[in-house]
């Protein structure tokens, strides 16, 4: 297997970047996406700006920031934050939650810093969350870091919220939180599974007329990288090179269970955070939604017949991987590694009268049958008789249909994740590709329809070199993410707006990670991130090319780009002396 392809190997070569200034001295690391307004789009007076957070995030797992918002007194309907971080040293990313009470609002990650410092920005539509926003909150924001003599990286992060009123989209009456509940004490309130039972309990009013389920879900840990997991009877395969690998295969599914019913499936995007798969990656560019993690939606409309009846039902999310037994059958494993970290809202949009009909109390029809799987796994011992080679793929095909005699909701999904590990397992690429098509329609020749469609690819390819003091990777990868919609009920957590979305953004580039005992740990790469859209009616377009941590190249240079002249160094974060590289670079920017 070749260590990189040609064509990004010879990238690389004979270009001298162009350096541009930067006058705060600190390196701007930014996501290509399409920009939100943050300026006030109407002549009104309400036009208010709160300062929610201005907190410096150290020694900080357990310890969120805690601080108390109060509406502003004006009439609005438009919500946008500001996140705002600098931090300069040595520090892992880091996994971020932003709750308004038990409520996660918006989860995103941090940038690896440099010792001379970096800062980003990012700025996000919260109009969705209109109804928490109306009254007093508790905000909890749970950035969990960790200082000592090596990770020196603090997170000074300073939070706004711009109000104003736009005549913006209608947006949920009424917000349920699937969370742990924990705002009371201060704590986050997300769940982790497979630990924890994500189940929550509430009545749900007659008033009711739509409702929408959104889930947040990342793998951290042994399932940062799930999609470049291996079949869990290949976890011991190359133990002597590369040491323990992860298990429970490539597959993840998200459930949803009303009253143990499924009542909708996630097929997760491929998120990695900064310092995945070669830090040299993301320096300046970031991974793909690592500044802000889509939450998916499910809805749930046609259970509300089921659930209006003036009892309490239950609502589950639950992770699953595949177990395959030794004749290649796939099935369920109903769980997974440790750990993925899970939350989720219920929006309910109210029709204004506690009079409406509720046709009958009974569950909606349900048509899931079971996914389709086709499994294939080889592993080819040399003449010594060592583990040389391991191939493996799972394809997956689900559909699922619940029907009311108001509303259908309907999912198609397809998967296919081929995965090959040679040297040993020193060397380990996946060709990964998610496909799916979400619909909710009105029930009757008149009924209206809202259609989801989305493509994931994914493929990664890394090449380790490992001595008794040092450890290097060699890295390439493509990797997209495209959504397509149509104008949706509110605003949407996974597209981010109301109306049609049109995404297409492609990732791509090589990078080259050392990591040697009592010395700072370097990397270096290119990537090209070309961007495409259109929201609200308008559209954006960016391509923007960075070269060991400085942009070359950037079609759209207002939207936070600039660039530093210097090979990124990504701290003393070295794997040496842990049980193997996969416990290193699979540690997740969550929780320890």
């Amino acid at each position: 297997m070749m260590l990189r392809a040609v064509s990004w190997t010879c990238f690389l070569l004979g270009h001298v970047p162009l350096v541009v200034s930067n006058p705060s001295g600190l390196q701007e690391v930014f996501e290509v996406y399409q920009p939100v307004p943050f300026a006030p789009e109407s002549n009104n007076d309400c036009d208010v700006q709160v300062l929610l957070m201005d907190h410096v995030f150290g020694a900080s797992y357990g310890q969120p920031f805690v601080g108390n918002y109060t509406p502003p007194k004006c009439n609005f309907d438009t919500v946008r934050i500001n996140f705002t971080v600098e931090s300069r040293g040595r520090q892992y990313d880091r996994l971020a939650l932003m709750y308004l009470g038990d409520y996660e609002v918006f989860r995103t990650s941090t940038a690896e810093p440099t010792s001379t410092g970096i800062t980003w920005t990012y700025v996000k539509e919260m109009s969705q969350y209109n109804s928490l926003w109306q009254s007093p909150q508790k905000v909890i924001f749970d950035l969990g870091n960790e200082i000592t003599d090596v990770y020196t990286g603090y997170y000074n992060a300073t939070l706004t919220a711009h109000f104003s009123h736009t005549g913006n989209a209608k947006t949920a009456d009424m917000i349920l939180p699937i969370s742990a509940r924990k705002s009371a004490s201060d704590s986050s309130s997300d769940f982790q599974l497979p630990t924890d039972n994500a189940t929550v309990q509430y009545k749900i009013p007659a008033e009711a007329s739509r409702a929408v389920v959104s889930i947040s879900a990342c793998g951290q840990s042994a399932e940062e990288f799930w999609w470049a997991n291996v079949f869990s009877q290949d976890t011991w395969d190359f133990n002597s090179t590369i040491g323990e690998l992860y298990g429970y295969s490539p597959f993840r599914e998200v459930q949803l269970y009303i009253d143990g019913m499924l009542a909708g499936v996630v097929w997760p995007f491929p998120v990695i955070f900064t310092g995945g798969v070669a830090p040299g990656f993301w320096r300046p560019i970031v991974g793909i939604d690592a500044f802000d993690l889509r939450q998916p939606e499910i809805d749930i409309s046609p259970f509300l017949p089921l659930v209006q009846d003036g009892q309490e039902h239950s609502f589950e999310i639950r992770v699953t991987g595949l177990n395959i037994s030794a004749d290649g059958t796939a099935t369920f494993a109903d769980t997974v590694g440790s750990y993925w970290v899970v939350t989720g809202n219920i929006f309910l949009y109210l029709d204004g009268t506690s009079s409406r009909v509720v046709h009958g109390h009974s569950p909606p029809t349900i048509e899931a049958p079971a996914p389709k799987f086709s499994v294939m796994r080889h592993l080819v011992q040399n003449q010594t008789g060592f583990n040389e080679t391991l191939s493996y793929s799972v394809i997956a095909e689900r559909t699922f249909k619940a029907t009311s005699s108001q509303f259908s909701w309907s999912q198609k999904l397809s998967y296919s994740n081929h995965g090959y590990l040679n040297q040993q397992g020193l060397s380990q690429v996946n060709d990964q590709h998610t496909w799916g098509d979400n619909a909710i329609s009105e029930v009757g020749e008149k009924g209206r329809s809202s259609r989801t469609s989305f493509e994931y690819p994914l493929l990664v390819n890394n090449t380790y070199a490992l001595t008794a003091n040092s450890m290097t990777i060699d890295a390439w990868m493509k990797r997209g993410l495209d959504i397509d919609a149509d104008e949706g009920l509110g605003i949407s957590t996974y597209t981010l707006t109301s109306g049609p979305v049109r995404l297409h953004t492609r990732q791509a580039g090589s990078a080259h990670y050392q990591s040697v005992d009592n010395q700072n740990s370097t990397s270096s790469g290119e990537t090209i991130d070309e961007f495409e859209g259109t929201a609200d009616g308008q559209a954006y377009k960016r391509s923007v090319r960075a070269i060991n941590g400085t942009v070359v190249a950037d079609t759209n240079p207002g939207n936070g780009a600039s660039v530093s002249s210097h090979t990124p160094n990504v701290g003393a974060l070295n794997g040496l002396g842990r049980d193997s590289v996969r416990s290193m670079l699979g540690r997740g920017p969550g929780r320890l």
